[in-house]
């Protein structure tokens, strides 16, 4: 029987295919999708979570928002994202591409309620996979610490720990937006999967190999128009060398299904909140000879598995979807 999955998105572009994966894996059955700021500020976020959802024809699954700033917070309204991440994602969060709005609104309840509620409603049949800053579970811990625990599994993309980070010398992004979040999250005890840049970065999707989702109708011209300019925006500039876009949130959501697909370092996890190393995911040297490691950080990948799987997936959902 399929899983209950919850995603936690800052949706852009590679968090589309993140929904994607969700709807096409037969581990998962996704019961909503949970917006946080990021990629995108989190009322466009939830509006690309809620267009893809309907481009794929699935108005039927739920989208609450979430938070709209870090925890720490001196500015004035909502987080936005930097010029820098809009020229990874453009300027809407999935590539420029207009994408029709769903009939559907966001749920009137917010997101931490929707996690907890979730939580004790489904216990350990549900999955909690967040692929943005960890805001909302950082929220959802203060709210009610023992909530997260009940959850079936909790994987987290984010953190940089045998590499580099991808907006500082040690940070990735998520983390970074938020590390105060990800610290909280990440030494709460609950048993975590962390999906770092260790092995988002080792396999990637082609021009090529995204440009095959077009024979799959209207949804798959669509996803290969979003997904090309992420492609783009890799090999113009962002990481030329790989060959084409990483797969940091669909890996999370595979991974979460099938956790074979990586190998893992069990881990008691600390983040960096100060200074030049703010934002690092990294062991934490006092507690090195705790028996209790709650952290499994992926550091290896079955990377040609795990893009053949997400090209047939993303490919076969695209297919299913409405023509009209």
């Amino acid at each position: 029987m399929a899983r209950k999955v919850l995603l936690d998105l800052d949706t852009g572009i590679d968090d589309s295919m993140a929904i994607c994966e969700a709807l096409a894996n037969p581990a998962f059955d996704l019961v909503g999708v949970t917006g946080v700021f990021g990629n995108v500020s989190v009322d466009q976020g939830v509006r690309n979570a809620l267009a893809v959802l309907h481009l794929l024809g699935r108005d039927d699954v739920p989208v609450w928002a979430g938070a709209r700033h870090p925890l720490v917070w001196d500015g004035d309204g909502d987080f936005l994202p930097p010029r820098s991440i809009m020229d990874i994602h453009g300027d809407n969060g999935v590539g420029n591409v207009e994408l029709p709005d769903s009939p559907r609104p966001a749920e009137e309840e917010g997101a931490v309620d929707a996690i907890l509620r979730l939580c004790h409603e489904y216990g350990g049949d549900l999955d909690i996979v967040a692929t943005g800053p960890l805001t909302n579970l950082a929220l959802a811990l203060e709210r009610d610490p023992g909530a997260l625990g009940l959850a079936g599994s909790v994987t987290v993309m984010g953190g940089a720990v045998a590499t580099e980070g991808n907006v500082s010398p040690c940070a990735e992004a998520n983390v970074f937006n938020d590390p105060e979040a990800a610290s909280a999250v990440l030494t709460s005890g609950i048993p975590i999967t962390l999906v770092g840049l260790d092995v988002t970065m080792k396999e990637v999707l082609t021009k090529e190999m995204v440009d095959r989702w077009r024979e799959a109708g209207p949804a798959g011209e669509t996803m290969a128009d979003i997904v090309g300019f992420y492609v783009d925006a890799h090999n113009d500039w962002l990481a030329p060398t790989l060959g084409g876009c990483a797969l940091h949130d669909p890996l999370s959501v595979a991974v979460a299904a099938d956790p074979g697909l990586c190998g893992y370092l069990p881990s008691v996890m600390k983040v960096d909140l100060e200074g030049e190393l703010r934002g690092r995911t990294i062991g934490d040297q006092a507690q090195i000879r705790n028996p209790v490691r709650p952290v499994k950080v992926a550091l290896t990948v079955d990377g040609a598995r795990l893009s053949q799987q997400l090209m047939a997936d993303i490919e076969r959902v695209c297919s299913e979807a409405p023509r009209s």
